[in-house]
């Protein structure tokens, strides 16, 4: 297991939003986030893993995870802010509504990772397929590394498991972002897949 301090420049590298936080506590705490998750698996870089919503799922053609977790980051930014605009204040900010895109798939590299998939493809009766989903185990390291529950809530909830609970103000922000993302890229000709198969299974 690499030491997560060795990664904090490489996830600072693909969230460069980070720099302009009000509260660089928070930021420091995404940072510290994105590093754990990483250093459990054979990635280094968010850019490391595919840009897909699953690992069964299409691919970008061009980019990678983290383009779809800056480009959900900035959607959830954009939408919150034109929400308020228009319906007034909500009770998001900035940094609120980008930590909560930049965080909701903190969990892929444990559902990604190479090593983990093999297992869980050997013996899916056993392990399960997978054996955890990046949502779950997104909240294990949210609260790890002590971020705020309403940020684990977005880990969690953001994909399908949201549909069991009542997701939150900002969570639904995020959920939203996050299909649109997956949307506009396959609708855009975008995803690595065959034209006869637009559908996309999305996290």
């Amino acid at each position: 297991m690499v030491d997560p301090k060795a990664l904090r420049p490489g996830v600072l590298a693909s969230l460069p939003e980070l720099e302009d936080f009000s509260d660089q506590g928070l930021a420091d705490k995404i940072v510290d986030a994105w590093a754990l998750s990483l250093s459990e698996t054979e990635f280094e870089r968010i850019e490391d893993m595919p840009g897909s919503a699953n690992p069964d799922s299409p691919a970008l053609r061009e980019g990678n995870q983290a383009t779809h977790v800056r480009g959900v980051a900035l959607l959830t930014v954009a939408l919150g802010e034109e929400l308020q605009r228009v319906l007034g204040p909500l009770g998001m900010s900035r940094d609120m509504l980008y930590a909560g895109g930049a965080l909701h798939d903190l969990g892929k590299p444990f559902e990604n990772s190479p090593a983990n998939q093999a297992r869980w493809k050997a013996d899916p009766g056993r392990t399960g397929l997978p054996s955890i989903r990046h949502s779950v185990y997104g909240v294990h390291i949210a609260l790890t590394v002590g971020l705020p529950e309403e940020l684990a809530h977005i880990c969690g909830c953001h994909s399908g498991e949201g549909e069991l609970v009542y997701r939150s103000l900002l969570n639904s922000v995020v959920h939203h972002a996050d299909h649109a993302f997956w949307a506009a890229a396959e609708k855009g000709g975008l995803l690595d897949v065959d034209p006869s198969q637009l559908w996309t299974k999305t996290g």
